[in-house]
């Protein structure tokens, strides 16, 4: 492996983790005062607010796998540059839905900690976002054949 493969497969991991990191703490802070407003307000804060903080994290494992696919890829006689552009792009794809995910969490955990209601409406949007990652993850895959 030469040098260009290593940093498609560090970018596959690193982007997705940013992204991630980026997405979870825009949704804990959002938890945080969603669960102060309840508090406030005499009501009872909703635990459920933890899966909206934590549902950016899964990016993570999709940019670690990214990585091994690329690394299997590689160890197959795939081009650098594929790899290498695979591993910008995809973790970059992917990193970008874990942020948006975190801000669509966000605005869940809000908009329960005011309303009560429509935790499943929340985790079904939640999940389109989510499924960005996931197409990003398998079309990369089918790239690297």
């Amino acid at each position: 492996m030469g040098n260009l493969e290593f940093i498609g497969m560090a970018c596959a991991l690193a982007l997705s983790a940013l992204g991630s990191g980026l997405g979870a703490g825009a949704a804990s802070q959002a938890a945080v005062g969603g669960w102060k407003k309840c508090y406030a307000n005499g009501k009872p804060a909703p635990f459920i607010m933890v899966a909206f903080a934590g549902a950016p994290l899964t990016q993570t494992i999709y940019g670690f796998l990214l990585m091994n696919f690329i690394a299997s890829a590689v160890g197959a006689g795939v081009a650098s540059s594929l790899a290498f552009g695979v591993g910008v792009f995809g973790g970059l794809a992917i990193g970008l839905s874990a942020w948006m995910q975190g801000l669509v969490s966000a605005r869940a955990c809000d908009a329960l900690a005011e309303t009560g209601k429509g935790t499943a409406n929340y985790f079904i949007v939640i999940g389109i976002v989510e499924t960005v990652a996931l197409f990003t993850l398998v079309f990369s895959l089918l790239a690297l054949q």
